[in-house]
């Protein structure tokens, strides 16, 4: 196998964040619309419009699950590519910006259609809890022949977001990039992304995660829904079999490893004051694999990961502060 040009490439819904603080209150109030606290839901553009209106003082930032976690994989260092799909307009130019300014290979052409680029209106409660109300946008717009196979051949890690299953185009975008990704001889890692989207895709992510994956994030939620489990141990005896590598995260609880050799338990680094919960697994993933392309070993893969998921907690928005390779802990670096 050939040396890699890049170390990760990550495919994903390509989405730029609204974000407020919000009440209790006002999340109950919007239930009838289909909002669910703690979790991801879809709404078109007029739901957009009247919720944008109703949050009060926003911040902007791009999101996007595997955005974030190539945005944190480019601050451990790590040389990384991103492939998603935005609209001709300005939110657009303001996310390639974002990705080409910390030095990520993106060259993903806009919708020629007129759609807007997709963003996500993020609630963020007391308690640092994050529910999302996502208007897909220009996402669904991503297609097989947004694949860039010389990209993707040249990735060490090809990896993917758990909601670009929602998309049936771009269902079909992510397998034909794991054919090709596998026929080069690299690796192919997916996340979960959301327990919901679970639910609403079981049977394909089971199917996928046990022919085509082969590091896969998850956590403890969405590793029971997908094997419709009730506990965290059931789902790991499981799902031990089925991945090269398997990574649960569990909150205040760590994470565990599955793979070859075992299991590995990490700890979860200490936070003074959970702030937003936003991108917290994306940032993970993003630790993890950066440890993983570096070929350090499972517990100080998971310490990255950890290390990275504190950092964005910290504070409001989905993407790192701070230079992230800066808290390398020596023993690691």
């Amino acid at each position: 196998m050939s040396k890699a040009q890049y170390a990760l490439c990550a495919i994903g819904n390509a989405i730029v964040d609204i974000l407020a603080p919000s009440s209790e209150e006002f999340i109950q109030s919007q239930v009838a619309h289909g909002m669910q606290r703690g979790a991801m839901n879809l709404i078109n553009a007029e739901r957009t419009i009247a919720l944008y209106d109703a949050m009060g003082e926003t911040t902007q930032a791009s999101g996007g699950s595997a955005g974030n976690t190539i945005a944190a994989f480019a601050s451990f260092g790590g040389k990384g590519a991103y492939i998603g799909k935005v609209g001709n307009d300005h939110l657009g130019q303001v996310f390639a910006h974002d990705l080409k300014n910390i030095g990520v290979a993106y060259k993903t052409k806009p919708v020629i259609s007129g759609t807007q680029t997709a963003r996500c209106m993020i609630l963020i409660t007391p308690d640092g809890e994050r529910t999302m109300n996502t208007f897909l946008g220009a996402c669904v717009e991503l297609s097989p022949d947004d694949i860039d196979e010389e990209m993707i051949k040249n990735s060490a890690v090809t990896y993917m977001e758990g909601y670009l299953f929602d998309p049936p185009l771009a269902m079909e975008a992510f397998y034909k990039a794991a054919k090709i990704a596998h026929d080069a001889g690299r690796k192919v890692s997916l996340t979960l992304s959301d327990s919901f989207c679970v639910g609403r895709h079981r049977k394909a992510f089971q199917e996928l995660v046990e022919g085509h994956i082969d590091i896969l994030f998850a956590n403890e939620e969405e590793i029971k829904s997908l094997y419709e489990v009730s506990t965290f141990e059931e789902a790991a005896a499981i799902v031990k079999n089925k991945c090269e590598i398997t990574v649960i995260t569990r909150s205040e609880k760590g994470s565990v490893v599955i793979h070859a050799g075992g299991m590995t338990e990490v700890k979860a680094e200490p936070v003074a004051k959970v702030m937003d919960t936003t991108g917290a697994g994306d940032a993970y993933a993003a630790g993890f694999l950066y440890g993983y392309t570096e070929g350090l070993s499972m517990a100080q893969c998971g310490q990255l990961g950890s290390i990275a998921a504190a950092e964005v907690i910290s504070h409001i928005g989905p993407r790192p502060l701070v230079t992230l390779s800066d808290l390398i802990p020596r023993k690691v670096a």
